[in-house]
């Protein structure tokens, strides 16, 4: 052991100073450091902190939520303003974006349907579409009173069930659950839409894959990536409808009525849209703590930093909001088959109570006062005739008029053929709409980007700040920087003759450690200042596989050792991509209150790059980056931040993002696959992997890619690549990147990406 190394820490206090490495040890743990005592899984014990800390942190986002409001109680006015901010924004995290044509509400217009479906002493109904997006028509049954229309409904059944159902044309629903002809047979003109459910006949493209993904997640998987939503483009359609109605029937009270998806959808457009005079919410309205326990199909990006439902109740507020206790449909997606797990499990009558008198304490004092009801619905069965009652009530409509059953119509079609026909035309426009706006997106980039200016590097590098930190902020999710020393815990793991390995586990936040394995040469001289290569292993991976002298991974072939051979100290940290749904689930956690996986991996970064630097025989301007399949997921996003990073090798995954997310005609799309956790929301519109090189720019970039890479085709690389050669290029750069094809597959192949390494860390191997 080399005393004049220790020395420092003998006069300081081991636990004080800087660790340094040594030659050799004489105990389990690296000099400067405590013991490792830890026993087990480190992997799964690394995740199972981080998914507390998460949910610590989904505990905590309501008490801040009041930073983001400030409600001016005093005029309906005065609140209207005070609460637009909050409003625009849940209608950007819903994906409500996009300018509605408005072009009218077609009578008649579906094949298959037939002229009038049914009509009695009060109302006709009639199958109609109306436009919501380019190429996107809402669809369903419209009942038209006979007489005077003096009301317009939007009636929202759940997802599951067929317009028909509240209309009487199907099913066996009791007369006095039959909303729709309740309202129809006052006056009212009510439009009931169909919705995408939660099958899966049409998921995937049967020239690609076919896949038991729900119509409603797989609407919902692209439309994230692109910043939309399959609830943003439903409330599209509902909030056309409205237009419709208001264009029509001016000065007509409007309400929207829903239950289930159908509530989720009424109690959203009620808060985004103050032309809705009354919104019924039946089966959804409660807390949403355990959102992320929810179907993924409703999970929003960063909503619970912000909402909560009595949040998003106050923004409906002074107008009616009614809030029914019939329980939610019981849905349970299982885990497997590629499946995403979540489920729906109806709220207790005590917790819908407290979150509804949580809303009311909100607008407490508001003038005029707000017409808040909840309405007792024990029964299975939603929209009570109490609760008709009610929404007759808040719309200023007389009591009156008769509920009849049809006595004539045309004969309706099978119900299964055409209930299928209408899902799948309305489940093909919606992927057509998000594909074209993946087609649009690099365009849509260029103009988010157009503040960076290109003039010289100088103005390249100052202008792209920003963007940095946006990507950090609003795509990744930023966690406070740790600010708690490392301590670091270690013990040996190897002996080669060229280096010594050790287990490292240190602290990032309370529960939530970085765990990797760090390889020290032997052949350190006093004073020498080394460069270090942290190693990154991909999906399932774990850092023995990258350093293990026993273990030859056809993945990685132990590329951390093999660098260490050449004198490069490694470091290889654990990511918590590992575990299956048990690291998935994170990313369901974190999404909710603005954060994703990427959150904690960067932190865990800045933690052991801190750790790093403070060695005396660590260069901390030599620190490079060097990841496969997940870990070169990670070699975009993380260098892309913390600039202590002075350069990136992308191995096995670096291509065209946007398509491998979004792409519904290519077989390489996570669209049909179990990686549920990959989409980010509204990446497409603002980073693909060109974009997050440019952050990394002018430190040096490479990317390293098989051409039987299944990850994607060589064009899809070659495309983007191209991307980033031109930046560095146009800036004199040229020879700070490099891309490296070799003939084989998902694997590291450690040839031009070692040369690139000891040209950029400026090393010549002993």
């Amino acid at each position: 052991m080399n005393l004049r190394l220790l020395l420092p820490l003998i006069i300081g206090g081991l636990l004080s100073s800087a660790p340094v490495f040594a030659e050799e040890s004489t105990t389990k743990a690296l000099p400067g450091t405590q013991p490792l005592t830890l026993e087990g899984d480190l992997a799964a014990e690394m995740v199972s902190g981080i998914r507390q800390f998460l949910l610590d942190k989904t505990s905590e986002v309501k008490q801040r939520r009041v930073q983001f409001w400030d409600r001016n109680l005093n005029s309906y006015m005065g609140y209207e303003e005070s609460v637009q901010a909050n409003r625009d924004s849940l209608a950007t995290i819903l994906g409500v974006i996009d300018d509605r044509p408005g072009t009218g509400m077609e009578i008649n217009a579906l094949l298959g349907y037939g002229d009038i479906r049914g009509r009695n002493n009060v109302c006709d109904v009639k199958s109609v579409r109306w436009q919501a997006l380019d190429g996107v028509y809402g669809e369903g049954l419209l009942a038209i009173p006979n007489g005077e229309i003096i009301g317009n409904v939007v009636l929202l059944p759940d997802c599951d069930q067929n317009p028909e159902l509240y209309l009487g044309l199907e099913g066996d629903l009791p007369l006095d659950h039959r909303i729709a002809l309740h309202l129809a047979s006052l006056g009212c003109q009510v439009l009931v839409p169909t919705l995408i459910d939660r099958g899966h006949e049409h998921s995937g493209n049967p020239d690609v894959r076919m896949t038991q993904i729900p119509h409603r997640e797989m609407v919902y998987r692209g439309a994230y990536e692109m910043g939309r939503h399959i609830i943003g483009y439903e409330i599209e359609k509902v909030l056309t409808a409205v237009d419709w109605f208001e264009m029509v029937n001016p000065d007509t009270p409007i309400a929207v009525l829903g239950y289930g998806e159908g509530g989720l959808l009424a109690f959203y457009s009620g808060a985004l849209d103050n032309r809705i005079d009354v919104t019924l919410v039946s089966g959804y309205f409660g807390p949403r703590k355990n959102l992320w326990k929810e179907p993924i199909y409703r999970n929003v990006w960063s909503l619970l930093t912000e909402f909560g439902d009595a949040e998003i109740a106050s923004l409906i507020a002074p107008r009616a909001l009614l809030i029914e206790t019939a329980p939610a449909p019981k849905i349970s997606h299982q885990a497997g088959q590629g499946l995403t797990p979540g489920s729906i499990e109806p709220f207790a009558r005590e917790e819908i109570e407290k979150e509804f008198h949580r809303a009311l304490d909100l607008i407490e004092g508001l003038d005029p006062q707000p017409n808040f009801q909840l309405i007792e619905n024990a029964s299975e069965t939603p929209f009570s005739l109490e609760t008709t009652q009610a929404v007759v009530s808040a719309l200023g409509l007389p009591a009156t008029g008769e509920i009849q059953t049809w006595i004539m119509g045309n004969p309706v079609p099978d119900p299964l053929i055409l209930s299928s026909v209408r899902q799948k035309r309305q489940f093909d426009q919606l992927i057509e709409f998000t594909q074209e706006a993946m087609e649009e997106s690099e365009f849509v980039r260029g103009d988010f980007w157009s503040d960076a200016d290109p003039t010289n590097l100088q103005t390249w590098t100052e202008s792209t700040e920003p963007y940095r930190e946006y990507f950090w902020e609003e795509v990744i999710g930023r966690l406070p920087d740790p600010t708690a020393p490392p301590n670091a815990r270690t013990r040996q793991i190897y002996e080669t003759e060229k280096w010594t390995g050790y287990e490292v586990w240190m602290d990032v936040f309370p529960g939530v450690p970085a765990y990797g394995i760090l390889l020290v040469p032997k052949d350190i001289a006093e004073g020498e200042k080394r460069p270090v290569v942290v190693c990154q292993h991909g999906l399932e991976g774990r850092p023995q596989e990258l350093t293990d002298p026993e273990v030859d991974s056809h993945y990685y072939h132990q590329f951390a050792g093999k660098l260490a051979d050449e004198g490069f100290i490694t470091y290889s940290p654990q990511n918590p991509y590992i575990g299956g749904d048990d690291f998935r689930v994170l990313q369901r956690i974190a999404n909710p209150i603005g954060l994703s996986i990427f959150s904690v991996i960067t932190a865990q970064h800045q933690q052991t790059l801190n750790w790093l630097k403070s060695f005396p025989e660590v260069d901390p301007e030599r620190i490079g980056f060097y990841g496969l399949s997940y870990g070169g997921k990670t070699a975009m996003r993380v260098p892309a931040l913390l600039t202590d990073y002075c350069l990136s090798i992308c191995s096995g995954d670096f291509n065209e993002w946007i398509w491998k997310n979004v792409s519904f005609d290519h077989k390489y799309s996570y669209l049909f696959t179990g990686e549920y956790e990959m989409f980010e929301f509204d990446l497409g519109n603002t980073f693909n992997y060109a974009e997050l090189t440019w952050l990394i720019l002018p430190r040096p970039f490479m990317v390293e890619r098989g051409h039987f890479d299944g990850v994607a085709p060589d064009r899809w690389v070659a495309y983007e690549y191209s991307r980033t050669f031109e930046k560095y290029d146009l800036f004199g750069l040229r020879d700070k990147t490099e891309i490296e094809y070799f003939t084989g597959p998902h694997t590291i192949h450690g040839e031009g990406t070692f040369e690139f390494l000891r040209k950029h860390l400026n090393w010549n191997s002993k």
